[in-house]
C-alpha cells in the first residue's frame, strides 16, 4: 500500500443524501486512507440509523480499543458522545486533528468525511476557539427557551455574534451565550490554519435528483429501524427537547412516537425538512474556497491521483 510522507488530507463534503460515505470508503479502498466523519450527530453514541452512520454488513467494533470499521476501512469520530451531552465544535475539532495526525503519522491518507460545515472550517482554517468550560447550571436554564428566546437573548448580549450565527440552532445559540456569559462577549474568530497539503472535493447533484434520494433514504432507513431507534434514545432517558434540538429525523419521529402527527405527516415534515437542511448546507459550502466540485466517482478518483503524485 502507499505510503505518504508528506502531511495531506483529503475532505469530502456535500449536502446530505449525496453519496458522501460512499465515495470516501471508496477512496481509501484505493488510496490507503481511514475516514474521519463531520457530522454533528454522527459523534454521538446510538444515534445510528438516523444519523447515517456507514454501519454495513462488514462493520465491525473491536470491543478492547474502540475501532470502528466499515467494509473493511477504519471510521474515526464516531460514538465519542453521549446524547444526553453537549459536544461543542470546540471537541469535535480537538478530537478530529489528533484522529487525522494519527492516521498521518502511520503513513496514511486522513479522508475528512461530511456535511457538517463548522466541523469542517475548524479544521481546515484551524479555529482558535475560547477554551469556555461547560456551564451546566445555565444550560438547564437556557434549555427552556426556544431557539427564538436564545437568538433574541444573544442579540442583546452581543449583536456580532448573533449576526454570523444559525439562529435556529439551539445547541449553537446556548453554547454562544455561554461563552458571552462567561467573557462578556464572543471573540472574532481567529484562524491559524494547518500546513497540511489539503485537497476539497464537493458532490454536485442536480436538486430534483436530491430530493428523490432524500425520499429514497428516508424510505430506506426507517425500514432499517429508525423509529425503533428513536424509541431506544427515548427508553434510555434521551428527552424530548434533546430529539427536537437534534432536528429531522430524531425531531419527526419523536413527534410520531408522541402522537402529535401522523404517519404520513412525518415522512412529509422530515422530507421537506431534509431538502431545507440540503439548501441551507450548499449555500454554506458554496461560500468555501478551493472547493473542486464533482458529479462522478471517476472525477474524484481523477483528482485525487493527480494531486497524490
Amino acid at each position: 500500500m502507499k505510503q505518504f510522507n508528506n502531511e495531506k488530507l483529503l475532505v469530502i463534503l456535500g449536502p446530505t443524501a449525496s453519496g458522501k460515505s460512499r465515495l470516501a470508503i471508496q477512496l481509501a479502498k484505493m488510496f490507503n486512507g481511514e475516514v474521519v466523519s463531520a457530522d454533528s450527530r454522527q459523534v454521538y453514541k446510538g444515534m445510528d440509523i438516523g444519523s447515517g452512520k456507514v454501519k454495513s454488513a462488514n462493520w465491525r467494533k473491536k470491543s478492547n480499543d474502540n475501532e470502528f470499521y466499515s467494509q473493511g476501512i477504519r471510521h474515526h469520530l464516531l460514538d465519542v458522545a453521549n446524547p444526553q451531552e453537549y459536544f461543542s465544535v470546540s471537541q469535535y475539532q480537538q478530537l478530529a486533528a489528533q484522529a487525522i495526525q494519527g492516521i498521518q503519522k502511520r503513513g496514511k491518507l486522513p479522508i475528512l468525511c461530511g456535511g457538517t460545515a463548522l466541523y469542517i472550517l475548524s479544521i481546515i482554517e484551524g479555529w482558535q476557539l475560547p477554551k469556555v468550560p461547560p456551564n451546566y447550571q445555565l444550560r438547564q436554564e437556557l434549555e427552556h427557551l426556544s431557539a427564538r428566546e436564545l437568538f433574541q437573548k444573544l442579540q442583546t448580549i452581543d449583536q456580532k455574534r448573533a449576526k454570523s450565527i444559525d439562529s435556529q440552532n439551539k445547541r449553537r445559540l446556548i453554547r454562544a451565550l455561554e461563552i458571552a456569559q462567561e467573557i462578556k462577549s464572543v471573540p472574532s474568530l481567529n484562524k491559524k490554519p494547518p500546513s497540511w497539503d489539503i485537497l476539497i472535493l464537493g458532490i454536485k447533484k442536480d436538486r430534483n435528483e436530491l430530493q428523490k434520494l432524500i425520499k429514497k433514504r428516508l424510505i430506506t432507513r426507517i425500514n432499517e429501524g429508525m423509529i425503533q431507534e428513536v424509541q431506544n434514545l427515548k427508553n434510555q432517558g434521551v428527552s424530548s427537547k434533546r430529539l427536537e434540538d437534534f432536528g429531522l429525523e430524531y425531531r419527526w419521529v419523536n413527534r410520531y412516537l408522541e402522537n402529535k402527527i401522523s404517519y404520513e405527516e412525518m415522512i412529509d415534515s422530515l422530507s421537506r425538512d431534509t431538502c431545507h437542511y440540503a439548501k441551507r448546507q450548499m449555500t454554506w459550502f458554496k461560500k468555501m474556497k478551493g472547493v473542486k466540485w464533482i458529479e462522478t466517482s471517476k472525477e474524484a478518483i481523477l483528482l485525487v491521483k493527480n494531486w497524490l503524485t
